[in-house]
């Protein structure tokens, strides 16, 4: 009976650590299964792990988005707290960029690459 209960972690285990093929949407904030389903513009490879990682980092950026925008509804003219604030997404931004280089195919690896947001050779 133990062996059978060891066998369903091991089954558990692998499929959380298979990689499987991905298409995300930075504009949309969205990591889809389908490629059919809308437009995308990276294609990755990923496990639940990862998979996980980016959807968090998605997460945060709208959270940062969303307070962007009500700062600025509010102190629509304090140029203070937008530089501290666009500092923050950019920093959300550039994680998911690197984070999509690192899972990526050759050709969001390519395309990422001649983005110019990473120093050149920084990436890896």
């Amino acid at each position: 009976m133990k062996e059978g209960v060891f066998d369903m972690v091991n089954d558990h285990d692998e499929s959380f650590y298979a990689r499987k093929p991905y298409y995300v949407s930075v504009q949309a904030g969205s990591i889809l299964e389908d490629p059919e389903a809308t437009s995308f513009e990276f294609a990755i490879t990923a496990n639940e792990e990862e998979l996980n990682r980016l959807q968090e980092l998605f997460e945060e950026y709208a959270s940062m988005d969303e307070l962007q925008a009500s700062q600025y509804a509010t102190t629509p003219f304090s140029s203070a707290s937008d530089k501290q604030m666009n500092a923050g997404v950019d920093a959300i931004l550039l994680d998911v960029y690197r984070l999509l280089y690192e899972l990526g195919t050759t050709e969001t690896k390519n395309h990422i690459a001649t983005m110019g947001l990473f120093p050149e050779g920084s990436l890896r």
